[in-house]
């Protein structure tokens, strides 16, 4: 039984109020209900100008509609964009007219799903296309389109089938050799396995960049109350995101802003003074702030110039072997420098934040945590399936590496048939339902 493809539609184009408005429709049915509102045949990839009319034949917008046969379209169906203006009630209308016609709405991500499933793209060019609308830098930008633009995939899948190409000739070894190791030796297997290892290590490196591009990294302020912790967030941020007052205890709730770093997103979050505290409100606070730096991937930890000691009793037990770096603050008040130093082999960076003072020191402190490495060209956005799958694809060929040492060519070739399923699982070659639902579920609905 042949599977009906049905016909979609969504708004393409932001809501709310603008000066043009897009609507989108892919699908056997697009070019026949477009037809029917424009009033006027349409020629493929030809801008049409004119009045949009409803099923009772009114006028309900005026704009340009372009045709995109398929397969040569996003989606590889036939689509039509109606670009008209950006008012949401006309909109609207425009979406209600091509839904009255056994049209139904989209669903979140399922144009590029569809691109995806008519080979118009890879999963990692389809999951590019969200990371390119949500980078909120020039460097996570840049890195988006180079996934997009297929670099990633193409690095996967040479790599995928160098890995091909050696199984079938250990497999073809097992079947007509009866000495397949000593074969497998003189034809440099072993050191074969070993480029692939150390080529798809480099990418892993890559992609590893490419993650903290993407996901940025997570910093809790923590210390004790009227450190400065507030100030600090306030100066790193370069705005009064939080209140700052002499009072101690100030701040009792978690407080969450984002700075870019190198092109890096670093999400700080600003915790309650962590003290002893008969104070049913300041006991949640201190609470939220043991979950805040239990989930965090850096520490700061602010105490003030005039404490004798670093308290780092203060800290939750659960995160002792957490990456810590201490800030001396309010060093203004004790007439000294801004510092960088090693403080019981725990960077300690001596700041103001009040006269942000030291406070590009602390930001070049998360960059260098965060392992940023400038002299890593063409670095590409990476998400956590594709760092996992990489790293399993290692460890199969690991596997297979130690195989071969022992003799076992048969669990060789069994090793390079799984390490090729992980990798296969990063451009959608080998995916799942339930794979693809989770991924195209965060899209936005016109995309």
């Amino acid at each position: 039984m042949t599977h009906k493809v049905e016909t979609i539609c969504a708004l393409a184009s932001a809501l709310g109020q603008s000066g043009i408005g897009i609507a989108r429709v892919s699908g056997p049915l697009a070019k026949s209900v477009s037809e029917k509102i424009l009033q006027k045949e349409l020629q493929s990839r030809y801008a049409y100008y004119g009045a949009f009319y409803d099923n009772d034949n009114n006028v309900i917008d005026k704009g340009v509609a372009i045709f995109f046969p398929g397969p040569g379209s996003y989606t590889g169906e036939d689509v039509v964009e109606f670009q008209g203006h950006g008012g949401m009630s006309v909109l609207r209308k425009v979406i209600e007219t091509i839904m009255a016609s056994d049209i139904r709405l989209a669903e979140p991500g399922e144009f590029t799903k569809r691109a995806f499933l008519n080979g118009k793209m890879d999963l990692i060019q389809a999951e590019a296309v969200q990371d390119l609308i949500q980078s909120n830098s020039e460097e996570s930008a840049l890195s988006a389109v180079r996934s997009l633009t297929g670099e990633f995939s193409e690095k996967i899948n040479q790599i995928l089938s160098e890995l091909i190409s050696l199984r079938v000739f250990v497999e073809a070894t097992i079947d007509f050799s009866d000495e397949e190791i000593d074969y497998l030796e003189s034809h440099e297997v072993s050191s074969k396995l070993h480029l692939l290892k150390e080529s798809l290590q480099n990418i892993l490196e890559t992609a590893n960049q490419g993650a903290i591009l993407r996901d940025g990294i997570h910093v809790a302020i923590a210390g004790k109350p009227n450190a400065g912790k507030s100030s600090l967030l306030n100066s790193l941020t370069k705005q009064s995101s939080a209140i700052v007052t002499d009072i101690a205890g100030t701040t009792r709730d978690v407080l969450k802003e984002t700075i870019h770093v190198d092109g890096m997103p670093i999400h700080i979050i600003d915790t309650a003074g962590l003290h002893n505290s008969e104070n049913v409100i300041e006991q949640e606070g201190i609470r939220r702030a043991h979950n805040e730096i239990n989930n965090a991937d850096v520490v700061l930890l602010v105490y003030e110039s005039t404490d004798s000691i670093v308290d780092l009793s203060i800290l939750p037990d659960s995160v002792k072997n957490k990456p810590t770096i201490l800030v001396r603050n309010k060093i203004d008040l004790v007439n000294q420098k801004p510092l960088v130093q090693k403080n019981n082999n725990l960077l300690e960076i001596a700041i103001s934040a009040k006269n942000r003072e030291g406070i590009d020191s602390v930001r070049a402190a998360l960059s260098d945590f965060a392992g940023l490495n400038s002299s890593i060209e063409g670095v590409f956005l990476a998400r956590k399936r594709h760092i996992d799958a990489i790293k399993e694809t290692l460890n199969f060929i690991s596997y297979a590496i130690n195989q071969l040492n022992e003799g076992s060519s048969e669990l060789v070739a069994e090793d390079l048939r799984q390490a090729g399923i992980q990798l296969g699982q990063i451009t959608g070659e080998f995916s799942s339902d339930d794979l693809l639902g989770e991924i195209f579920s965060s899209f936005c609905i016109g995309k």
